[in-house]
């Protein structure tokens, strides 16, 4: 029995597992063998004090305490672990001889939650500012992030080792301009000890600057009589308020019909007296700003009469000639028979005088060559015969012949 009994101690060894544990924490240290005749199991920590000797309590520590004692299992627990606790914890199984197992107990340090520094409330457009976020008590170093709007940009990282933890130093210039007013920056810790979750810090900037104006209006064209709004419309920061308005350099005309509430001016009903440039100025402790409009009303159009003139006749559409129908389709343009006659084509009245003028002078040279041929004719048979006739009578009677025969000879003109 007793080299039984040496035998099974010989193969027995206790078993431990490595353990980490977020600082503030509760560690919990097991040791167990799978074998054991009534011999007792020890823990002790890195500076080799006994903690627990089977059941009976070695160390007077309120933080530790006994969890499960048993021939085969030594657990105890350790809470509200601090960074002092880390490091080389040892079970041993008394046998001849001793056997240990050590296990290792990380703590992590939880990194505080980040501050930003080098904000001043408010900040003045133009300015230069650095923002600087820090966060310590990390083990290991945390990760620092910067992010606008939600939106990551990157910072310039520092790390500082103090004692067991870390402390991180993430720094931001910005070059401050009206957009940033509004805008969150936000400092972000990330860290192992910070499961599915982060630490935070978010600052808004409020940034002053001098304002800046806009006039909008109701209708693009202004006619008379027509209701007209103008709206002054400043950006500043303080916001500028109240707003003036002027006209042509000089105060507003018939405040009746010209109403100024707030930042509106309004125009009941426009006519032209109200032509002028018209402003609006706006101030705040950083400046003085203004816009201007120009207004122009324009005569508002009158009604008038349905035209009587026809439309010009357009030819039909078709790839084929053109018919009779559709020519005279096209030519009277389905003039209605009642309408009156519109004004006189002087153009074309000028073309029928030019070819009435132009057919009269042809037919009167015309009738000028025929009349001066018929005369010589006539003239040229009368002294026919008349040269041989020995007497007056005679050369009548051969003057009436050749008549006779010139009848054949007759030119016709056409």
């Amino acid at each position: 029995d007793a080299l039984n009994h040496i035998f099974r101690g010989q193969g027995q060894f206790p078993i431990v597992q490595n353990m980490t544990v977020t600082e503030g924490g509760i560690a919990n240290l097991t040791c167990r063998v799978e074998h054991n005749d009534n011999t007792s199991l020890q823990w002790s920590n890195p500076a080799q004090q006994t903690l627990f000797f089977g059941d009976k309590k070695a160390l007077r520590d309120n933080r530790i305490e006994l969890v499960r004692a048993t021939s085969q299992e030594l657990t105890i627990n350790i809470s509200e672990v601090t960074l002092a606790d880390e490091g080389m914890y040892t079970c041993s199984l008394f046998t001849m001889p001793v056997k240990t197992a050590k296990a290792f107990l990380t703590v992590l340090g939880m990194p505080k939650k980040p501050e930003i520094n080098g904000l001043t409330k408010p900040v003045l457009e133009g300015d230069q500012i650095t923002l600087t976020c820090v966060t310590s008590g990390s083990k290991p170093a945390a990760d620092v992030r910067w992010f606008k709007n939600e939106k990551e940009i990157k910072g310039a990282k520092e790390v500082n080792t103090s004692g067991k933890t870390f402390t991180v130093k993430s720094s931001l210039q910005l070059l401050v301009n009206r957009h940033d007013d509004g805008v969150a920056y936000t400092c972000r810790v990330d860290h192992v000890a910070l499961i599915a979750t982060h630490e935070e810090t978010t600052q808004v900037l409020e940034v002053h600057y001098a304002p800046y104006v806009e006039i909008k209006h109701s209708i693009p064209a202004p006619l008379e009589g027509q209701y007209l709004k103008l709206e002054c419309v400043p950006h500043g920061n303080p916001s500028p308020d109240p707003v003036l308005w002027t006209k042509d350099g000089g105060e507003l005309p018939d405040l009746d019909r010209v109403i100024v509430e707030g930042r509106e001016l309004t125009f009941m009903s426009l006519n032209k007296t109200d032509n002028g440039t018209y402003r609006c100025e706006a101030t705040n402790h950083l400046g003085t700003s203004h816009a201007e409009y120009k207004l122009v009303v324009k005569d508002a159009p009158t009604t008038s009469s349905p035209s009587t003139t026809s439309p010009a006749p357009t030819l039909p559409d078709t790839t084929g000639p053109l018919d009779s129908k559709h020519l005279n389709s096209a030519v009277t343009g389905n003039r209605d028979p009642n309408a009156l006659p519109g004004p006189p084509d002087h153009a074309l009245i000028g073309g029928i005088v030019a070819v009435v003028v132009f057919a009269t002078l042809c037919l009167i040279i015309v009738l000028g060559r025929y009349l001066a041929r018929h005369k010589g004719t006539y003239l040229t048979n009368e002294a026919k015969g008349a040269d041989d006739a020995p007497d007056a009578d005679t050369a009548i009677i051969n003057a009436d012949g050749n008549h006779a025969h010139a009848e054949e000879k007759k030119e016709y003109f056409i």
